[in-house]
């Protein structure tokens, strides 16, 4: 089912379309929880520094993945919002051909240099071996990551968010069995939990491929759309790689709050892991709101109607700084007891330094309302290299907390690097994308005097 968003309410058409977003958002986050959770009250606090100890590597590359496959997919929602139906199937194959080259690289790349990304971590000797099993399951797993998030970003893009949402249910679902069959009967330990992660992503993207090829006929390719095209392979290139590079350079500064927090000791790598999965969780929203923003401004910039592209920032921007505020008080007053879902109550050290991290980040959660919203709105614009740089803020942000106040205030320093990181790129990015639009407003009401003239 596609959704043409350049016609009715932009608050309830962008609701709609990001609430099985959402849910599929919290789905994926929930059995990355379930990892969490299983492995640390089954195999203990150490085991959960392992499975945590490179999530902040997992992110650079695994968001790179997810990134460009969000950016590849921003053309395809322009022509389809322009209703150039064939453009739109040209720009589908053509990503699908450098997925395809990017999954090869990655997965080889990544999987040779585990060792030596875990030393540039700094990761705790008594946790390496479980650590690097863990993380060198989820890179050979890169495939199927990238196979899930193109084809739902395709779906996605021509308006459709419930059936990617459907197939991660079910996979969902089935990863909680997998946890247990590999963890508790297989006794894989952390290996297990890795294989059941990345079996279930790859049941999701399986799952995607069928209902294209059976059901979206407006997705099927043509013989002559099945042909590599220069411009329009330049064109997905400098969307698609700004978008990922965005979500890397971001994870490069949590790679340095990550080394700076390992360098602390296994019990802060625990309640690092502890939150974490909280606050990933918790974001989940943010994902969601921004993403239907972006959608919403892209199909609306091809069917050149600017004053819908300003009420879907409106919008977009209300709800997500009200979601953040009323997300932000959870983790301040609950931050200890939600811990508890990852270690056991006797881990008091751990479950201190969990509800601290939360709670000082909760007051400043309704930022990411606006810095989110605002950094995919203009990627949605199309000046995507505009969106990088506010990763690059943030980056620069958390090392310069890390690298300057870690060796003096320890895990205080930790527990407002985020923060920072998110007020410096906000403070960028909310203008830039205002300029964003009137610059695409200037644009379409340049073209339309032309087509005037021309007539």
């Amino acid at each position: 089912m596609t959704t043409s968003m350049i016609k009715g309410n932009p608050l309830k058409l962008m609701l709609q379309f990001a609430f099985p977003l959402l849910l599929g958002n919290l789905l994926q986050q929930t059995y990355n929880i379930i990892d969490a959770a299983i492995v640390g009250q089954i195999l203990g606090a150490k085991a959960l520094a392992s499975v945590g100890a490179s999530s902040s590597i997992q992110f650079l590359v695994l968001g790179f993945c997810m990134g460009s496959c969000t950016g590849f997919g921003v053309p395809v929602a322009k022509y389809f919002g322009a209703e150039k139906i064939e453009k739109m199937r040209d720009y589908i194959f053509n990503g699908t051909v450098l997925c395809a080259g990017i999954a090869v690289i990655l997965t080889a790349l990544c999987s040779v240099l585990c060792p030596q990304i875990l030393h540039i971590l700094s990761v705790p000797e008594d946790i390496y071996d479980n650590a690097y099993s863990y993380l060198l399951i989820i890179f050979l797993g890169i495939p199927f990551t990238i196979l899930y998030n193109y084809l739902s970003s395709i779906l996605r893009s021509v308006g459709d968010s419930r059936t990617p949402f459907i197939f991660l249910a079910l996979s969902a679902v089935l990863n909680i069995f997998l946890d247990l069959f590999c963890i508790v009967v297989l006794k894989l330990g952390c290996a297990g939990a890795a294989i059941a992660t990345i079996s279930a992503q790859a049941i999701s993207g399986i799952l995607c491929l069928i209902f294209i090829i059976r059901k979206m006929k407006l997705l099927w390719l043509k013989k002559e759309n099945r042909t590599i095209k220069g411009d329009v392979v330049k064109e997905l290139l400098a969307m698609g790689m700004p978008t990922g590079l965005q979500f890397s350079i971001t994870a490069i500064g949590s790679m340095v709050m990550q080394s700076a927090n390992n360098g602390l000791g296994s019990t802060y790598v625990s309640a690092f892991t502890a939150a974490m999965k909280i606050k990933q969780f918790t974001m989940c929203p943010f994902d969601a709101i921004a993403t239907s923003a972006s959608v919403f401004c892209s199909q609306n910039l091809g069917a050149g109607q600017t004053d819908r592209i300003k009420k879907g920032l409106r919008c977009g921007i209300t709800v997500g700084v009200g979601y953040g505020i009323a997300a932000g008080i959870l983790l301040i007053f609950a931050g200890r007891t939600l811990s508890m879902l990852f270690v056991g109550k006797s881990a008091v050290a751990v479950l201190d330094a969990s509800a601290k991290y939360l709670r000082c980040m909760g007051f400043f959660y309704w930022s990411l309302g606006i810095l989110n919203v605002a950094r995919m709105v203009t990627q949605g614009l199309g000046y995507s290299g505009r969106a990088v740089f506010s990763g690059v803020t943030e980056m620069i942000a958390r090392t310069v907390v890390c690298l300057g106040f870690v060796g003096t205030f320890g895990f205080t320093a930790i527990c407002f690097a985020d923060q920072t990181a998110w007020i410096t790129a906000t403070c960028y990015i909310f203008p830039t994308c205002l300029w964003c639009i009137r610059k695409s407003t200037k644009m379409l009401a340049s073209i339309a005097v032309r087509v005037n003239n021309a007539s």
